[in-house]
């Protein structure tokens, strides 16, 4: 049977941490900035957690 494939758009997207946690940008960070207070753009800097949820589809999209 062949090998599975990642899903490419999810690389890109998604880390998956050293303990096994799946991490994701925020998002509101493409574009528009100039509408955005430099405090929300601080803010939103960074990476938080994939939702619980998520994390399933997640794991199976990169092939874990």
């Amino acid at each position: 049977m062949p090998k599975q494939k990642t899903h490419s758009g999810s690389k890109k997207r998604f880390k998956v941490t050293g303990s096994g946690k799946i991490m994701r940008g925020q998002t509101g960070m493409r574009h528009n900035f100039e509408h955005k207070s430099s405090r929300l753009t601080r803010r939103l800097t960074g990476e938080v957690e994939v939702a619980k949820s998520d994390v399933k589809r997640v794991r199976r999209l990169l092939g874990r």
